[in-house]
């Protein structure tokens, strides 16, 4: 990857690329959210390094639109990331992306389900840093903090990486990692991690 191409610093200024999520899917959303009783927020990371990258990732925002209990509210830009903790071109670049959603699935249920559609889409679990058809993390779930060795939260590495900050930034400016700070004053910070931004890729916030 050109190291020209580096989005992470891109992340503290506006990118005119990055287009807001219209007030009619907003309405639409927060309409939703009416069936909901007492929902909490949660951020997702999707990522996908094997396959059709782009068709994988829109799989899994449809099957979190999907799931009783769970409402979409927004998908970012898709990014293009080198894998993580590999050697540089021993493995496929991957398509990265981070969903913002509303739920009243607990944290435990909202774990099973991602696992779901992992498996849905034949997920390959060949070693720590191996690849990947399909990654669905749970990095925030409504600012709890938890050690809880099944599901740590926030993700015990989101502050760390770019392609779930960089994402997360364009969708939420203001957010904040619990117990880590606001994402923009963690980005300086995750400069030399390339993340490209795909403009010429687009996942569809389903109805």
């Amino acid at each position: 990857m050109d190291p020209s191409e580096d989005h992470s610093g891109a992340a503290s200024s506006h990118d005119p690329t990055v287009q807001p999520v219209p007030a009619s899917v907003v309405h639409q959303v927060d309409a939703a959210d009416t069936t909901l009783h007492n929902p909490k927020d949660a951020v997702l990371s999707l990522g996908s390094n094997l396959g059709n990258r782009l068709e994988t990732l829109q799989g899994a925002v449809d099957a979190l639109a999907d799931t009783p209990g769970l409402r979409v509210k927004a998908v970012s830009p898709v990014y293009e990331t080198e894998p993580w903790g590999v050697g540089p071109g021993t493995q496929a670049t991957y398509f990265n992306a981070v969903v913002i959603i509303r739920t009243t699935l607990p944290p435990s249920s909202l774990l099973e389900r991602a696992h779901a559609i992992e498996e849905a889409f034949a997920r390959v679990r060949d070693g720590r840093f191996g690849p990947r058809t399909l990654d669905v993390d749970i990095v925030s779930y409504q600012g709890v903090v938890s050690e809880d060795p099944l599901l740590t939260l926030p993700h015990p590495r989101a502050h760390e990486r770019a392609f779930v900050l960089v994402p997360w930034h364009d969708v939420e400016p203001g957010a904040e990692v619990p117990g880590r700070g606001p994402l923009a004053r963690l980005l300086p910070g995750l400069a030399e991690q390339g993340v490209t931004h795909r403009g010429d890729l687009t996942l569809v916030l389903p109805d």
